[in-house]
């Protein structure tokens, strides 16, 4: 199975809040698992693991497909900018 993944680095103090409120988010109606230091939502399109790191947050989707990843891209950065609207934040998507 061929994957295409996708990634995007945010800066932020605080990259366990994103974690919890993107994957509290989406809990309600898809599989997720996280705690402070990362999180992993599972799309029926692909998987987006979030990964807190000492200067921000990272995130990465892969799909089976580039139609889906793109879908992704779109789904996670609305929610994302949504969430992340004080600090006035965008996701920057870059191939893998």
């Amino acid at each position: 199975m061929i994957s295409f993944s996708s990634s995007s680095f945010v800066m932020t103090d605080s990259p366990a809040r994103y974690i919890g409120r993107l994957c509290k988010h989406f809990a309600h109606k898809i599989p997720v698992s996280f705690d402070e230091q990362q999180g992993r939502i599972e799309f029926p399109a692909g998987l987006v693991t979030l990964q807190a790191e000492p200067e921000g947050l990272r995130l990465q989707l892969q799909s089976a497909d580039t139609e889906a990843l793109n879908r992704l891209q779109d789904i996670v950065a609305s929610h994302f900018q949504r969430f992340a609207w004080r600090e006035a934040l965008t996701l920057d998507w870059q191939p893998v």
